[in-house]
């Protein structure tokens, strides 16, 4: 699914009206038309009052729209508007006289005017003695915070306990972030128009939207195509049509080699985790390297995957004298995954700088091994072959300067900036984990849930797009892959479980969301 901005749907809009030549008011009357059959399938509107909240802007245009076909069919309905109608302008004026040309045939309907304070609390009792509000007070082009009688009017809302419909997006939203504008409406569904916004998708936005539903308006395809929409929602089909077939004749070397490099004392765990959900996810060949005096711990945590004694530092990492070793790994092996309890010795920070400077396979880089290169980003300029980063949010602050909450606060224009300066393929992870690629493209994850949230998810995270790299998929497509197959993997275990799985059960159902996914 195609996630638009708030500026391309803008541009995209103007390009209709005056170089396509459909006018402003046959997009609203069509956004209208198609919000209408929406809300008729999802609320019972026999014997219902509606009220239409409408601010002066299109958005309130299109509460118009809805409202006047709910007259014509007989509803009660109420129109606020919350100003003057003075005020409105343009396609929305049109459609607001549309609306006062009717009042005088539908006896049951009403028309109120809310400028100001006064008018609100004189209005409030008449407002609380409806069904169903119909939320048309702000479009898509919110960015900053909601005050005065909009503030008023959406707690009213939210605290009236009554059905809420939004229009194209839940006034107080950001339609770009997610964010809330200081208050915004919870609706029970919302009617978008021509594309999706991230807003609709991205937490806290998700949850105040409510069941989505995307009308077509009529924006030409062409007109979409010129603005080269770049964020995306993945669906299943798109993710199955990544996962690579298997020959009938195929062996344990047609799906490649992985070296995972992980483990640090109290760590090993990690390590493991990694490990066995590459072999789980399909990788023909796993090797696990760790510091040589674990060895006799992890043995009997991987069955399946090989392991390999690698020099350590003193107090149990990996060390820089284990890079003569692990260049030899390498020489056949298709693909690396990094970092997993590593730890952060100054020689497993220079063992990984080193690696770094001289591997040749794609690999993926997840918590410590991120942790030793958040100072020295420079390196990632110089690297031969593709890199996938993996932060969770508190990493990726470490990696940028920035706090946690700056981080959470826009998370795609963080993880795209990052993805774009440094060349990186970045996975940022959290409710709705993002992919982000050095060409600008981000796609938003829309499975996983909160059981998630536990210690080793991100270590599975990392073996199951470690093991799609092994398996000659692209980097940007194991990445995407690998998030979609993770989140549907702890979907799989909610749906009986709700939360209390572990990591290690998330290992064992990864076999059971790729079956899914295939078929």
């Amino acid at each position: 699914m195609i996630i638009v901005t708030t500026e391309q749907m803008q541009q995209m809009d103007k390009n209709t009206i005056e170089t396509f030549g459909i006018p402003g008011r046959v997009l609203m009357e069509n956004a209208g038309r198609g919000a209408l059959e929406m809300l008729s399938d999802y609320f019972d509107l026999e014997g219902g009052r509606v009220a239409v909240m409408a601010g002066r802007g299109n958005n309130g245009g299109d509460g118009f729209v809805i409202g006047r076909y709910l007259m014509e069919i007989g509803v009660s309905v109420s129109f606020f508007l919350l100003s003057s109608r003075d005020r409105v302008q343009g396609d929305a004026k049109a459609n607001m006289d549309l609306v006062l040309n009717l009042m005088p045939e539908h006896s049951l309907s009403q028309f109120i005017e809310i400028p100001d304070k006064a008018s609100l609390d004189e209005a409030t009792e008449i407002l609380e003695d409806h069904d169903l509000f119909v939320d048309a007070i702000f479009g898509t082009g919110l960015n900053s915070d909601v005050r005065g009688i909009y503030r008023d009017v959406i707690e009213l809302i939210n605290d009236s306990g009554k059905s809420v419909f939004s229009v194209d997006i839940p006034s107080g939203i950001n339609a770009d972030t997610g964010a809330v504008c200081g208050v915004a409406i919870q609706a029970d569904a919302t009617a978008t128009f021509a594309f999706a916004k991230a807003g609709h998708i991205l937490y806290p936005g998700n949850f105040h939207t409510g069941d989505l539903e995307v009308i077509d308006i009529g924006i030409p395809g062409h007109i979409v195509k010129a603005q080269s929409p770049n964020i995306f929602l993945p669906e299943p089909h798109d993710i199955s049509g990544l996962i690579p077939a298997r020959d009938f004749n195929a062996h344990k070397g047609s799906f490649g080699h992985l070296l995972v490099l992980a483990g640090s004392p109290g760590k090993t765990g990690a390590a493991a985790l990694c490990a066995n959900a590459a072999m789980r996810t399909g990788a023909g060949l796993v090797t696990l390297g760790v510091p040589e005096k674990l060895m006799p711990v992890m043995e009997p945590m991987v069955i399946e995957p090989m392991t390999t004694a690698l020099a350590q530092t003193p107090s149990g990492g990996l060390d820089a004298a284990a890079l003569d070793d692990i260049i030899t790994l390498l020489a056949d092996k298709a693909a690396l995954a990094l970092g997993p309890g590593i730890g952060t010795d100054s020689g497993t920070r220079e063992l990984i700088k080193s690696i770094l400077a001289i591997s040749s396979v794609p690999m993926v880089i997840d918590a410590d091994g991120l942790n030793c290169i958040a100072k020295e980003l420079d390196i990632l300029n110089t690297v031969k072959a593709p890199v996938i980063l993996t932060p969770h949010p508190g990493e990726m602050a470490r990696l940028t300067g920035k706090t946690t909450e700056d981080i959470q606060h826009n998370r795609m224009a963080t993880a795209r900036e990052f993805a774009e300066k440094h060349k990186v393929i970045l996975v940022l992870k959290g409710a709705h984990t993002l992919v982000a690629c050095p060409d600008g493209t981000v796609s938003i994850c829309p499975t996983g849930n909160p059981g998630m949230a536990c210690g080793g998810m991100g270590d599975v995270l990392t073996g199951i797009i470690a093991a799609f790299l092994a398996q000659n998929l692209p980097p940007e497509s194991a990445a995407l892959a690998g998030v979609y197959a993770h989140g549907l993997c702890g979907d799989l275990l909610a749906e009986d479980q709700t939360f209390g799985f572990s990591a290690s059960d998330m290992v064992a159902s990864i076999p059971q969301a790729l079956k899914t996914l295939i078929s």
